[in-house]
């Protein structure tokens, strides 16, 4: 699936926060907001990081012009770490992989880091399609399962 990177706008958010109760969603997601479904929280949240110059942060915009979901980098130099979101209905269609090999376009300093569940296999083999390696495991509480989980560590150099 062919996809663009623009700034976020705030006709998005309502796309973001729908992806982002997705039930399927949460649960491949694991490690997401204590209740996704608290829009002021949500808004606030949004409202932060879209105001901080060191997280860049991008729409994902489909074939059609319709919103896919978001990509974004953030976190002090050492610890920079990606994340994105596609919307359910884009999985299996290469959306998160075009969305994460533009990020990493733009955000060009090295290393990267990313988590994925560790039953997360779609997460983790997009994050292997764009050069990230395994550097490790850890286990921490996931929101989204109510459940400590294990999670795969990934690192991106050069």
């Amino acid at each position: 699936m062919d996809v663009v990177l623009r700034e976020v706008r705030d006709t998005d958010l309502p796309v973001f926060f729908t992806h982002m109760n997705d039930a399927e969603g949460i649960r491949m997601a694991a490690f997401t907001a204590k209740d996704p479904s608290d829009a002021d929280h949500f808004q606030s949240h949004w409202a932060r990081i879209r105001q901080d110059p060191a997280v860049v942060n991008r729409t994902v915009v489909g074939e059609s012009g319709e919103v896919v979901g978001h990509v974004a980098v953030y976190g002090p130099p050492e610890e920079r770490e990606v994340t994105y979101w596609i919307g359910r209905q884009y999985w299996g269609r290469g959306a998160a992989t075009a969305a994460l090999r533009g990020l990493l376009a733009i955000a060009v300093t090295r290393p990267l880091h990313a988590r994925a569940a560790a039953d997360n296999a779609g997460s983790i083999r997009v994050l292997e399609k764009c050069g990230f390696v395994v550097t490790g495991n850890d286990r921490g509480f996931a929101n989204g399962r109510g459940e400590e989980v294990d999670e795969v560590l990934l690192t991106l150099h050069g």
